[in-house]
């Protein structure tokens, strides 16, 4: 799953995502949480106890290799307690609280606290058998048999049954679901073709062998079908069973009243600000540590603010570019770990087709030509944004897999360097005229380029604008739009519907765990926003699910080839890999981001009744 980033201080997108999220959806760590000042109490603001050291700075740089993802803990939990998680952004969050409907990530922020995937998996990404229901495959690797443990429960007390887990796949299958899901790992399951055009009933290779037990048999095995590939979220049937389809992503029990089976459960929401969330008793891997988490919306402009006062005791994430200045912020501890994650710039090369749903390229779209989208890329000095705007927590990215995936990741392959002389031969060559200032398209008519950027933190609209100079730099007339988060993907076509206006963006993608692409540039994707599809794309993204993939050197093999195939084509360019930084107020305890940790939501207790202030 992957899923958009917000910018958070700068133009960062997930939804996600990524994306799919769609991208941390599940994990087995606590990837954010906090309570916060929100429950009055007599007792004192706890002492602000010995701050742990935050790494140092080499040239004004620092390097997320020298930052732990574990928290240090600093005394003994006490009996419940509370905390207060800040999301951090300048918008408030959608509210499509299921993990079967959202698109971004602010909205996974929330769902984290209260829901989770049915498996679990470990630091490389692969299903293990620690989860919520484990699972056994069949000898050719097409079908799985999954079996929910018995104190699996909905937060209303119903039990977590297989046929959630089936009705969340004939949601998604519906011809009437509205989510971003539906694709190549739900096609790739026996009779899903069949059930979403209406000539099957049912889904033929998904079956019900018990209450607590579903067999799937996919069409082809995949090494996807381990590390990401199988849908691990079930859906309330009792409550969204009699529900039209159409209607359930805004209905109430999805947007007010949301469940789940995690460890906490929704108090109370105010739409977009904040979430109340109280323990789970009943939760599976036994009851947490902590009585409340408050979640509230935080902006960028004030975060540094509300973690010296204890106003939140974490956050989802730190604006980096603000992390030099409050390194030394002695009532938290800052934990670091390389994002799955990249910002890029996305060029509109076509539409989505809504009736065939699939990706509809256009030869004539005023981006279609590779030589400008090259001299775009060429323009721009990446490598400097991350010294000069992130002090090295960004850096400069050059393929579309990212090294938060190693085994994968083609750190030989060096993109398309900065050069801003060749970025203009390479219009020039390509027939872009220089009229005056600005460059003509090669027929001779104006070229003016309509170009959209997130707003977020302080350095959001100054790093767009540094692109836009940097292609004023080669003679490129390109106009900058600043756009709020949500209006941003709906305009670059989250819901199937492509703003003609838009010719560039800037966005960010959290990957999935699964390494596989598909869901972001496969031709049938809905989040494949530059409506990119050529035949050597579809070939490559066939065979990284192949057969012949199982073998590890030749999957790097063919994602190696792809990922050339991205430089070449440049649907897309990448421009910075990200780390994440959270500070973590020094009360908290057994708290970690990242996967694999093995620290669990139940797990986070606190060790004062207040949250420690900065000295």
């Amino acid at each position: 799953m992957r899923k958009p980033i917000r910018s958070k201080a700068l133009l960062v997108s997930l939804m996600f995502v990524m994306l799919f999220a769609l991208a941390a959806c599940g994990s087995k760590n606590n990837n954010g949480a906090a309570e916060s000042t929100a429950a009055p109490s007599a007792s004192a603001p706890a002492e602000t106890a010995e701050a742990t050291a935050a790494p140092e700075a080499e040239d004004g740089l620092y390097n997320i290799k020298d930052f732990s993802n574990i928290k240090t803990n600093q005394g003994e939990a006490i009996d419940g307690g509370s905390i207060t998680f800040g999301l951090v952004s300048d918008s408030p969050f959608e509210g499509t609280l299921n993990w079967n409907f959202y698109s971004g990530d602010p909205d996974a922020q929330v769902l984290n606290w209260f829901d989770e995937g049915l498996l679990t998996w470990d630091k490389d990404y692969v299903y293990t058998n620690d989860g919520a229901a484990t699972y056994e495959v069949s000898e050719d690797g097409r079908t799985f048999t999954f079996t929910i443990r018995d104190n699996v429960n909905w937060q209303d007390g119903k039990p977590v049954t297989a046929e959630d887990w089936l009705f969340a796949h004939e949601v998604i299958g519906n011809p009437k679901y509205d989510g971003p899901r539906y694709g190549s790992d739900f096609t790739n399951i026996e009779g899903m073709d069949d059930y979403h055009s209406g000539k099957a009933k049912t889904i033929s290779g998904i079956k019900v062998l018990g209450d607590k037990k579903l067999q799937i048999t996919y069409l082809k095995s995949t090494p996807s079908l381990l590390t990401g590939g199988v849908w691990i979220y079930p859906l309330a049937k009792h409550i969204f069973g009699g529900m039209d389809v159409a209607k359930i992503s805004s209905s109430p029990e999805l947007r007010q009243k949301p469940i789940g089976f995690g460890a906490f459960k929704v108090e109370s929401i105010v739409p977009g600000e904040s979430v109340v969330f109280v323990k789970n008793d009943d939760y599976w891997r036994g009851a947490p540590k902590l009585d409340k988490v408050i979640l509230k919306v935080i902006n960028p402009t004030t975060i540094v603010q509300e973690l010296k006062s204890g106003g939140v005791d974490l956050v989802d994430s730190f604006p980096v570019d603000q992390f030099p200045d409050n390194a030394k912020m002695s009532n938290v501890e800052f934990l670091g770990a390389i994002d799955r994650a990249y910002t890029y710039i996305g060029f509109k090369l076509g539409k989505w087709d809504a009736e065939k749903k699939v990706v509809a390229t256009d030869p004539k779209a005023k981006m279609a030509d590779v030589n400008l989208r090259k001299a775009m890329w060429a323009a721009v000095d990446n490598d400097t944004v991350g010294k000069k705007f992130y002090n090295g927590l960004r850096w400069n990215a050059t393929t579309l897999i990212p090294p938060s995936h190693p085994e994968f990741h083609d750190a030989t392959n060096p993109g398309v360097a900065y050069d801003q002389e060749a970025a203009k031969k390479i219009l020039d060559d390509a027939g872009y005229k220089l009229n005056g200032e600005f460059r003509t398209n090669p027929d001779g008519s104006e070229l003016k380029i309509n170009f959209i950027s997130m707003t977020g933190g302080d350095i959001a609209e100054p790093l767009a604008q540094y692109y836009v100079q940097s292609w004023k730099a080669i003679g490129l007339n390109v106009t900058l739009e600043m756009v709020e988060f949500n209006t941003f993907y709906d305009r670059i076509g989250q819901n199937g519907e492509d703003d003609p206006t838009v010719d560039v963006y800037q966005g960010a993608w959290g990957v999935g765990i699964d390494v596989d692409p598909t869901g972001l540039y496969g031709k049938d994707a809905i989040y494949n926003f530059p409506r990119y599809a050529s035949a050597e794309n579809d070939r490559l993204l066939a065979e990284g699910v192949s057969e012949a993939a199982f073998d590890v050197d030749k999957r790097k093999e063919i994602y190696k080839e792809w990922q050339q195939l991205m430089v070449n084509e440049i649907p897309v360019f990448p421009t910075l890999y990200r780390a994440v930084v959270v500070p973590v107020n020094n009360r908290v305890l057994n708290y970690a981001i990242g996967d694999g940790t093995g620290l669990y939501y139940n797990d986070i207790a606190v060790s004062a009744d207040k949250a420690a202030v900065a000295q």
